[in-house]
């Protein structure tokens, strides 16, 4: 009677040590093992795997591509027009260890990312006329800033996929600034075509004598 009391006990211990030295990855995850906050060993094949239970723990990483959204910023245009760009990028980790030595997590990942891509979008957009921003020539502009912003993710252990611009509107002062010019335009327009149908009446009324 005594020895299954001391049994007992002894089981139920070496259970809950099993327990916690065991864990699983998700075919979504990577996972890093570290001890005693160091990184010990990356994990990228999914399934069941083993640590040292109150020594290590373990850390998390999505292996998916990612979605980032920066908030919009203002570009300055090489012809000094505002323009407000509100861009996306996808990224993935595709280097763990990097990953969590220089950033931590994935949150501090996305403001570091999203302080890169607007300081690019600033950079090589304003050495663009607003009427190129506007075209569908920015498309060679959006591969320059990919480049340059993978060029400093890579130091994160990132890898940019993709940076577009989801819309790109005129800010309130460069909307005013146009309209004159849109209305002016468009009376000219009107002149020229009251012009021509003067001509026209004077033309038939010159036949009909």
């Amino acid at each position: 009677m005594k020895l299954n009391k001391f049994i007992l006990p002894v089981i139920i211990v070496i259970g809950f040590a099993i327990y916690l030295s065991l864990f699983v990855v998700k075919e979504i995850n990577q996972a890093i093992v570290l001890q005693f906050g160091d990184p010990k060993k990356i994990i990228s094949t999914p399934g069941l795997q083993v640590k040292i239970p109150f020594i290590q723990n373990v850390v998390f990483l999505d292996r998916r591509i990612l979605s980032l959204d920066p908030a919009p910023e203002e570009v300055i245009a090489s012809d000094q027009k505002r323009l407000i760009v509100d861009a996306f990028a996808r990224f993935k980790i595709t280097d763990p260890l990097k990953f969590y030595i220089s950033v931590g997590n994935e949150r501090v990942a996305r403001s570091r990312l999203s302080t890169i891509i607007n300081s690019r979008l600033r950079s090589v957009l304003g050495t663009q006329s607003l009427a190129t921003l506007l075209s569908e020539d920015r498309t060679k502009q959006m591969a320059i800033i990919q480049e340059g912003v993978n060029a400093e993710a890579g130091k994160f252990g990132i890898e940019i996929i993709d940076v577009r611009i989801k819309r790109a509107d005129l800010p309130q002062a460069n909307s005013e600034e146009c309209k004159p010019k849109e209305k002016e335009k468009q009376k000219n327009s009107e002149q020229e075509e009251q012009k021509w149908r003067s001509l026209l009446l004077q033309q038939q009324i010159k036949k009909s004598l």
